[in-house]
């Protein structure tokens, strides 16, 4: 594996944008020249690399509602495998542009496809992806450390460093110590610790207390509509993140991930590439196919050689039957008036122990708000005049029939108009909801301390967590139009 080039930006939301770093390699560009023929794209400029990933990544004309190259309906975007369309000279399309960002850096490079270019190879086939994602990510740690958002003259230091790192860990741009098709990734492991060599990845070696730290977090996402004629959806999704502080230069861990025995199998299974085997049938299931509930329903073993920065171990889907929160909001008109009617009412099976939980009803393109005269059942209620919200704080407990209401009317009779939005007119409104629960998911997935294992020198302290929360979590009112899907909720 090789790279044609290499970009290191640097911006803030998306603004003072600058290439703080790039390099390119000529031997690997001849050979990209060779392979591809008539169909040969050269890499174009720096300043024309940063304007079309920007765009690519949304970061370029956020003013401006619509952007052909980066909105139009006919542009599917891959990421983090980017395709950049290059105009004038030498145009075509630039593929595949690998990109990841973190905090103020993106971390860019175009690898060599060693494959022809027409048909284009499917995105999973080539080994050249991973690796150049691997590549990216060392970089990362090695300019970021293990937090997101280093001081300035550290960043500025690791960066005037980077061009002797780069002669030692991809010289004349193919990256060292990346395993190579055809040879076994368990085949280090097995390796006496005196005589095995340090990846070039791997910018240091713990010493000190062993300590691993696994936690695993749910997302839930909902559209609630609350009418018969449009289909309520939801969907879970979960991460497990691992932070491995254990002596070696090549320690061998394995966590497993358990499910209850009622409980549906997991599914779109994603896993870091430090992960060193895995069965066939965990990558198998898909969200895509038909399910019967006969899948593969662990344990789910996964045994690496973790990184010394904190990585997410594995991804994954789960179908759940019922949302944890089924919501009713109801809107109607009376005399230069709203009339609120909201009932939530919390699943059976979710535990009634929140962090939080919070229900916002925002309300868009009216007259700012006047008298509000609105009861919650359960919580408290905080009014924002100036940005016509209502913040309904439910606290850590539903009440003990799990069902809190509001009801009330508001009038908007301020002077000054209130927060505008394009899609919220007349009765079209939504609630969305903000919530997490400790200890618990909703898939039953969990992490057993007990059965984590590390092959290590010293025996170390294992910590284990879980938890849900809600990411775009929507109740629309149901008297109103509401923005509705065809399909199952994309991630």
């Amino acid at each position: 594996m090789s790279v044609r080039a290499l970009w290191i930006i640097s911006h803030e939301k998306g603004e003072h944008v600058s290439v703080r770093f790039s390099r390119r390699f000529p031997t690997v560009e001849h050979r990209a020249k060779c392979l591809a023929g008539a169909l040969y794209v050269p890499v174009p400029e720096e300043c024309t690399v940063l304007q079309l990933l920007l765009t690519e990544l949304g970061l370029a004309d956020s003013d401006k509602p619509y952007v052909i190259l980066r909105d139009d309906c006919l542009h599917h975007q891959r990421s983090p495998a980017l395709e950049l369309q290059v105009e004038g000279p030498g145009k075509g399309i630039l593929w595949p542009v690998l990109a990841i960002s973190q905090g103020p850096l993106i971390l860019a490079c175009l690898p060599l496809v060693d494959a022809p270019a027409e048909p284009r190879p499917p995105l999973a086939s080539l080994l050249s992806v991973s690796q150049g994602l691997t590549l990216l990510a060392g970089l990362q740690t090695f300019l970021l450390g293990s937090g997101s958002k280093p001081d300035s003259e550290g960043l500025a230091s690791r960066l005037a460093m980077l061009p002797s790192v780069l002669l030692q860990v991809c010289p004349l741009g193919t990256p060292l110590d990346i395993p190579q098709l055809g040879v076994s990734a368990t085949s280090t492991v097995s390796t006496p610790a005196g005589t095995q060599k340090q990846p070039a990845w791997k910018t240091g070696l713990h010493r000190g207390r062993a300590v691993v730290n696994v936690a695993l977090t749910e997302m839930v996402r909902s559209m609630q509509y609350g009418n018969q004629s449009r289909q309520d959806l939801w969907d879970v999704y979960g991460t497990v993140t691992c932070k491995c502080e254990v002596e070696g230069v090549l320690p061998n861990v394995t966590v497993t991930l358990t499910l209850p025995p009622n409980g549906s199998p997991l599914q779109d299974i994603l896993v870091h590439p430090c992960v060193t085997s895995l069965d066939s049938s965990i990558l198998t299931a898909s969200s895509v196919d038909d399910c019967d509930g006969s899948g593969f329903s662990g344990p789910y073993k996964f045994p690496f050689s973790p990184p010394l920065e904190p990585f997410r171990l594995c991804s994954y889907t789960s179908q759940v039957p019922v949302p944890p929160i089924l919501g009713s909001y109801q809107l109607r008109e009376e005399e230069n008036q709203l009339h609120v009617s909201v009932t939530l009412k919390l699943h059976e099976s979710v535990r009634n122990s929140f962090e939080y939980c919070e229900a916002h009803l925002p309300f868009f393109n009216r007259d700012q708000m006047g008298c509000v005269d609105v009861k919650v059942s359960s919580g408290q209620l905080e009014i924002s005049k100036e940005k016509n919200l209502l913040v309904w704080v439910l606290g850590q407990k539903f009440p003990k029939t799990r069902e809190a209401t509001m009801e009330g009317r508001i009038s908007f009779t301020g002077q000054v108009p209130g927060p505008a939005d394009p899609l919220c007119t007349e009765l079209t409104a939504y609630i969305k909801l903000y919530f997490k629960v400790p200890d618990m998911t909703l898939s039953g997935c969990c992490v057993d301390q007990h059965s984590v294992q590390v092959y290590s020198s010293a025996k170390p302290r294992i910590v284990t967590s879980r938890e849900f929360q809600s990411k775009e979590y929507f109740i629309w009112n149901s008297t109103g139009t509401a923005p509705v899907s065809s399909g199952h909720m994309m991630l």
